[in-house]
């Protein structure tokens, strides 16, 4: 899906599309304040800045039943209705998935894709507007967007959703260049609604329960740790996935598709990656989900990271054999990892005899519950994590107080990716992963544009594998041919 209208704000600035939001409509309100990188968090806007905030945090209080238990009674139930944000969704499959679930302080209003058919289907089935443009979408009545479109379009949609005065929420990535990097986060700086970034992986049970452990100090302090995300499909699954050759997930280099890796590595120990060194598995020729397929990248990416603090962890993803989702924290106490045999949801935990108070086990092997709506979490996908995701979206904008995973966040996993693929491209030396909290740094790479798009063709422009480029050969071609015509 294209932006219409867009007036190349990447290009030309994010100061084109940007405007600053105004207190308006009835329904959900929010604290309305600017937001900056935590460290540098920008002052607030005087009276009227104060206002609202106690406006929010009133609203909050009357309100948690709604955020933290079911609502009881009557009453209850009238105070959700009178409090659900209006969300519209762009891209068909999340919104079915958000309507048919009907998510708790949710109103699905909208949905907007290009897929002219499903999206007459969409609608009717669950009652709301639809659209194939963009910007005729943005002008309805509503608070909120969840961007669920191509993978590498989210940064322009995000900053022009901001600038119609939407709270954002993004899939995965955050951005598919250093440029859009700069251009979201100055988007949202200028900007007082709520982003946020979705991804899930860090609120996976074991994730959120190593989390806890960790910053209690159970492991002491972190030193190395993976994350690994590997997810093979048969070829006829990913053309289903992949419809046409220019497809995203046909071309993005092997290490872009990183968060769910890296993120969890990074919520648990709140550090980030300073340096990354990248490896890919070549594509194979010999491999018929790869071969089979319309798909011009590597097998799989190994991304080494230097981390803040010292650390060092590895991140794996990709279509290697072998499905599962696996996260080890080292620390200088012990460690954690969830299971990679059996009930993968278990949690295992390590310390040395000799560091062992005594009468306790070295060994600590169990299953984790969510800490809390463990019932409604584990009903949802992703293992539960897509419940905390919209969960701590909707407490972003019910309280005004950014959510964890922001745009700085969500932009430092991002770019990870990026940065692996010219680590590969320059036989695995270390590439910066710039923090781009660092209003100073972002000059730097405002105008770096480069990408391995076939629609962003440009000098120097990179290849989608180490092996250069290529094109799918006869029986990936009959395959796809076969596949897309049946559908």
């Amino acid at each position: 899906m294209q932006i219409d209208a867009m007036e190349r704000p990447i290009e030309q600035g994010v100061a084109s599309v940007v405007r600053a939001a105004t207190v308006k409509r009835s329904g959900i309100t929010s604290a309305r304040r600017r937001w900056g990188p935590r460290s540098i968090r920008q002052p607030g806007r005087g009276h009227r800045a104060c206002v609202l905030r106690d406006a929010a945090r009133h609203l909050a209080r009357q309100s948690t039943d709604l955020i933290t238990r079911e609502p009881k009674g009557r009453e209850g139930k009238e105070a959700m209705m009178a409090l659900r944000v209006r969300v519209g969704v762009v891209g068909i499959g999340r919104g079915l998935w958000l309507g048919e679930r009907a998510a708790a302080g949710f109103e699905l209003v909208a949905v907007c894709d290009t897929d002219e058919a499903g999206l007459r289907d969409a609608g009717r089935r669950l009652g709301v507007a639809t659209y194939t443009e963009y910007s005729r979408f943005l002008e309805h009545d509503m608070d909120a967007v969840l961007l669920a479109n191509n993978f590498h379009e989210h940064a322009p949609f995000a900053i022009k959703a901001l600038a119609a005065d939407k709270h954002v929420m993004s899939e995965t990535a955050a951005c598919h260049t250093l440029a859009e990097a700069v251009a979201l986060i100055e988007a949202v700086e200028a900007s007082d609604r709520v982003y946020l970034f979705a991804e899930n992986y860090p609120y996976m049970a074991f994730n959120q329960e190593m989390r806890r452990r960790y910053r209690a100090g159970d492991i002491g302090e972190f030193r190395y740790g993976e994350g690994e995300y590997v997810h093979p499909d048969p070829a006829a699954v990913k053309l289903a996935r992949s419809r046409g050759y220019d497809h995203w997930r046909n071309w993005i280099p092997a290490t872009y598709y990183c968060t769910h890796s890296v993120a969890p590595v990074m919520f648990i120990t709140g550090t980030r990656p300073e340096k990354v060194n990248g490896f890919v598995i070549p594509y194979d020729a010999n491999d018929p989900t790869m071969a089979h397929s319309a798909k011009i990248q590597d097998t799989a990416a190994t991304i080494i990271c230097r981390m803040s603090g010292g650390a060092v962890a590895k991140s794996l993803h990709g279509g290697l054999r072998g499905h599962g989702n696996y996260v080890r924290i080292h620390g200088n106490r012990g460690l954690m990892e969830n299971g990679r045999h059996g009930d993968k949801q278990r949690l295992r935990i390590w310390r040395e005899p000799w560091e062992t108070p005594v009468g306790e086990s070295s060994e600590i092997v169990y299953r984790p519950t969510f800490p809390h709506h463990h019932e409604e979490a584990t009903a949802a996908g992703h293992g539960g994590a897509d419940f905390f995701t919209l969960r701590a979206f909707l407490d972003a904008i019910r309280t005004g107080e950014p959510p964890e995973i922001d745009v700085y966040l969500g932009v430092d996993m991002s770019i990870v990716g990026i940065q692996a693929w010219r680590s590969v491209l320059a036989d695995s030396a270390p590439v910066e992963v710039p923090d781009l909290r660092d209003r100073a740094l972002r000059v730097r790479y405002a105008d770096d544009h480069w990408s391995p798009d076939p629609a962003r063709s440009m000098p120097g422009q990179p290849p989608s594998s180490v092996l250069g480029r290529f094109e799918p050969g006869a029986e990936a071609r009959a395959l796809a041919d076969k596949v897309w015509s049946d559908a």
